[in-house]
């Protein structure tokens, strides 16, 4: 996975990259439109790297307004061919408890109303169909797998990803149905990214950080302050894990 550069996008409790040693940063158009922020070019623990902040640098564009479409077609556009992707999630099953990192190998698209594929338009010369039986580039996931065994960061290594419209949080009952449907984890921001980055033929994976309980698997209500305080934890493991997994994607 050495070929090609890396990007990191940035979900919720991850807005900028701590320790990268910034570039230069570049704006970017795409034909879809401005992607959500500069891309931040920069060296990170001796690896160069892109960051990119999904919401934005101050965290200002909810999940269902991000132009997934333009920041993929960016990142591809400035020669990125690996894309680590932070998410921040809801638990439903046993295992995924706040502060937990996870590494989905499967993902339900709950989503609507958003552009979620690049193959449309009168120019395209055909139907095109992208096989997603597996979404996530499985060595992409396996680096993450294998450095947070080594770190013992207890990384739950598999679990499938439902991506919910948002904003607003899930009813329990919602969450009852994608229990039943399988579902090990809920966020706003898996799909059209995932499928979108599979489109363009880059490795993706996703590293997330269970924030909160989901509606109904715990007692009272969800609070911001609940979610800040998980998030806190989950992602000071993400910033262990990410230079080991790049410096694993750069000698593989």
């Amino acid at each position: 996975m050495s070929d090609g550069r890396l990007a990191i996008i940035g979900g919720t409790g991850l807005t900028r990259l701590k320790d990268l040693e910034i570039t230069h940063r570049q704006v970017m158009h795409t034909p879809y439109g401005e992607p959500s922020g500069p891309l931040t070019f920069g060296q990170y623990h001796g690896h160069e790297v892109i960051f990119l902040p999904r919401h934005g640098a101050q965290h200002t564009i909810p999940p269902h307004q991000v132009n997934y479409r333009a920041n993929i077609w960016a990142l591809r556009d400035a020669g990125v061919e690996t894309v680590l992707a932070i998410a921040a999630v809801g638990g439903i099953t046993e295992q995924m408890a706040p502060g937990v990192i996870a590494v989905p190998d499967q993902i339900i698209d709950y989503t609507w109303s958003r552009f979620h594929t690049f193959f449309e338009g009168d120019d395209m010369g055909g139907v095109t169909h992208v096989d997603m039986t597996f979404p996530y580039h499985e060595d992409l996931r396996q680096a993450l797998i294998q450095a947070s065994r080594e770190l013992e960061l207890g990384a739950v290594e598999q679990g499938t990803y439902a991506a919910t419209q948002g904003p607003r949080l899930e009813t329990a009952a919602e969450i009852d149905r994608l229990e039943r449907d399988g579902c090990d984890l809920v966020g706003m921001t898996g799909m059209p990214e995932t499928a979108l980055a599979r489109e363009l033929d880059l490795r993706y994976a996703c590293c997330a950080v269970v924030a909160n309980w989901a509606a109904g698997r715990s007692d009272g209500i969800i609070t911001m302050e609940e979610i800040g305080r998980n998030l806190e934890t989950g992602m000071a493991r993400v910033k262990q894990l990410l230079p080991m997994v790049i410096e694993r994607c750069r000698v593989s």
